[in-house]
């Protein structure tokens, strides 16, 4: 049976079943490479109605505002000069927001979009109205510190650092265009980027790893599409009481129960590598982070290994919208 349900505004929307229903999905700025990542997420699922906007009226404020506010859901795939002025737009206090820029990351009143970080934030997902999406190198950094500073073995004035290999996917369609144009050749070696030490990701990895300080942080991008390893140095005789690896990986286990997004691997496992080499893409294609140990007493590397493009962005968004939802978390994801 067919209910016609009034939402406010002169709205209405239709339900077949409380089981069966249907939320209207809006995605601004659909033509970016999370944009269109995130209508391949949706666009096979049968509980989401997408709201495709006029190719014309992309930038047009008054058609923007009327598909925010008739959606259940809209993702905010655009620069955050852009998603402040959209936020600005949503006057519909159903509509959820879900933004992918780094505007509201740090923001008190809006819930990290990252389930797994602590006890209760699956719940603050569920229940906020404005989610902000966690970014790329960031989510493997917070996945790979926070339970240690939240454990108590690293010290919140922990001197952290950390380097990043990832895929050029993540620098958008012009970095896209110029990879696969070829004819470069310096575009064959990785490349170190970001040297002024203030890349943009650094506030939240601060804020949500409970860090005092940001860490000095080197992202490097390789000529390849996705994936992307963020590797964190530790010296475990600056940690706040003597622990190996064995130690670091028992609280990652503990933190991480149940998650089934999140894959914990033993210490030094020759599984763990291909003959030697680290695969920063093995996780491409899925919402999947593999948190790993390496080293020896001495010298620790923890290592986070995820999709750039899927837990580091467009699946990362599609898991906080069904975490609020209430779908099943890993509808339209590839653990």
């Amino acid at each position: 049976m067919l209910v016609l349900r009034p939402q406010g505004r002169e709205t209405f929307r239709i339900f077949q079943s409380e089981s069966a229903m249907v939320f209207k999905v809006f995605v601004d700025g659909q033509e970016g490479t999370t944009g269109l990542r995130l209508l391949d997420y949706l666009s096979g699922r049968t509980d989401v109605e997408l709201l495709r906007i006029a190719d014309d009226k992309r930038k047009d404020p008054q058609e923007r505002a009327r598909f925010l506010n008739a959606s259940d859901v809209s993702f905010l795939c655009l620069p955050d000069v852009a998603s402040r002025e959209a936020v600005s737009l949503v006057t519909n206090p159903d509509t959820c927001v879900i933004d992918a820029s780094t505007a509201f990351r740090t923001a008190d009143n809006w819930a990290y979009g990252l389930p797994e970080l602590t006890r209760g934030q699956r719940e603050k997902v569920r229940s906020s109205k404005r989610i902000a999406v966690p970014g790329c190198h960031a989510s493997a950094f917070v996945l790979a510190v926070r339970p240690l500073v939240e454990a108590g073995l690293m010290p919140a004035d922990y001197p952290a650092s950390a380097f990043s290999l990832t895929g050029y996917s993540g620098g958008g369609k012009s970095m896209i265009a110029e990879f696969e144009a070829g004819g470069n050749p310096k575009l064959m070696s990785p490349r170190p980027y970001a040297l002024g030490l203030a890349h943009k990701h650094l506030p939240e990895m601060r804020v949500q790893t409970g860090l005092s300080q940001a860490p000095i942080f080197n992202p490097i991008v390789g000529n390849f599409l996705k994936g992307l390893a963020v590797t964190v140095p530790v010296y475990p005789g600056l940690l706040s009481r003597k622990a190996d690896a064995e130690a670091i990986l028992d609280i990652y286990r503990k933190h991480y129960e149940g998650e089934q997004f999140v894959r914990v691997h033993p210490f030094n496992s020759d599984a763990n590598l291909d003959n030697g080499f680290f695969d920063v893409q093995a996780n491409n294609d899925t919402n999947r982070v593999d948190l790993f140990v390496f080293g020896n007493e001495e010298r620790l590397n923890l290592v986070a290994r995820l999709d750039n493009l899927g837990k580091g962005a467009a699946g990362a968004a599609v898991q906080c919208m069904n975490v609020h939802i209430g779908a099943d978390e890993a509808t339209g994801l590839v653990a």
